[in-house]
Parts: C-alpha cells; structure tokens; sequence
C-alpha cells in the first residue's frame, strides 16, 4: 500500500501527493500483479516489493523530470510501464501538458500500456515500434530502466533522436566505471543521486552528448 507516510519515508522529493495520485499508483500496482498472472511485466521475485523496487524506483526520477524545461519524455522499452507510467500519473496533476511517449514493440505489453493509459486518462502516446528502426524522433527527455545498456542507449539518442535533452538512466553497483568507460567514447556532462531503493545504485541525468572524434 502506498501512502503520504510510505512516500515521506522514502525521501522522495515529491510535495503534496494528493490521495488521487497515491490512489491511481496503487491501482497501477495492482494492475501490474494481475497482468503479470498473463504475461511476464515483472519479475514474480518482485511482486511483493512492487511498491518499493519498481514504483518507488521509478518514481525517484521526478526530480530531475519536473522542471519548466521538460514537456516530452520518452521511454524506450517500457515493458509495464516503468518508469513512464508512473511518471505520467505524478505528473498529471503538476502540468497536465506533460506528454510521455512510449516505444514497446511488444504488442500484449504495447496494449497494457494503452489499457493503463486509457484508464487513468494519461497524456501518453504508445508505439508499438522497435526504437532502433526510428528515425528524426524528438523530445526533451529520454528515460530508461532495464532496457539497453547505457553504450546502446547513447548510439540510440544520437542516432535515432534529432532533438534530446537529457538521458536518464538507472545504473547499478558497478554504475560510476560504466560511466568512466563511456567517457572513453563520448563527451557528456551528468547529474547523479543515489538510488532510494538500493545502496549501490545511482540514477544520472546526462547532457550535452556527443561523440569523441577518433
């Protein structure tokens, strides 16, 4: 169960969660742990930790997503929805403009997305489309959780994205020599916080991306 107290003792940076809010996170709990019965959303290791390791998880981002700056966020191979529905859904309330965009080639996982969507009334846009295949897309951020490893997700937003501002990426235990080894290829500047839901991951927001020469 998600409650203000849940969210206060996890240290999220989020004020005044309204009852709605925390309402619609738990019937999206919920609605992961049913759909799960069907097709594989979640690791049924972590059902009973949903609150904490993947909405918590996914919800420790807003601090870096809710600024005037930000208007698009995209979510490269959402699976359940995670980061970006829950996102959608603190957002919702906050600036109604916000939009996330999802890319899911899955088609069972593509329609829970879009049943989820529908059922919240999210400013969403789900495409059932391999990210790798697209190109010229725009936004301002692009967001992923265990999708590609950090190396893929640079080659995706310089090679598939005309127009990004940000990366977010949720990096484990060996997260600051993944990015050491990043550096050795490409130019990027970043913000890290330390993960609310384990002590040996990080979540960093890059910018200004670009490949070395050479």
């Amino acid at each position: 169960m998600i409650d203000s107290n849940f969210i206060k003792k996890s240290k999220l940076s989020i004020q005044n969660v309204s009852r709605e809010t925390l309402d619609e996170l738990n019937a999206y709990s919920s609605s992961i742990l049913n759909k799960n019965k069907e097709i594989n959303l979640i690791s049924t290791t972590t059902e009973k930790s949903i609150n904490t390791r993947h909405i918590v998880d996914s919800a420790q981002t807003i601090e870096f997503i809710d600024k005037n700056d930000i208007k698009i966020c995209t979510d490269l191979g959402s699976g359940a929805g995670l980061p970006g529905i829950v996102l959608a859904i603190l957002m919702k309330p906050k600036k109604p403009e916000f939009k996330v965009i999802f890319y899911e080639k899955s088609h069972h996982k593509s329609n829970f997305l879009k049943e989820i969507s529908k059922k919240f009334e999210l400013n969403t846009e789900i495409k059932q489309k391999d990210i790798f295949e697209q190109k010229n897309l725009q936004t301002d951020i692009i967001i992923s959780r265990a999708f590609k490893p950090l190396p893929v997700i640079f080659e995706i937003a310089l090679n598939n994205f005309k127009e990004f501002k940000y990366i977010i990426l949720f990096l484990g235990k060996s997260g600051k020599e993944i990015l050491k080894e990043a550096s050795r290829k490409w130019k990027f500047e970043y913000e890290e916080k330390k993960s609310l839901t384990s002590d040996e991951s990080l979540v960093v927001k890059i910018f200004n991306l670009q490949r070395k020469n050479g």
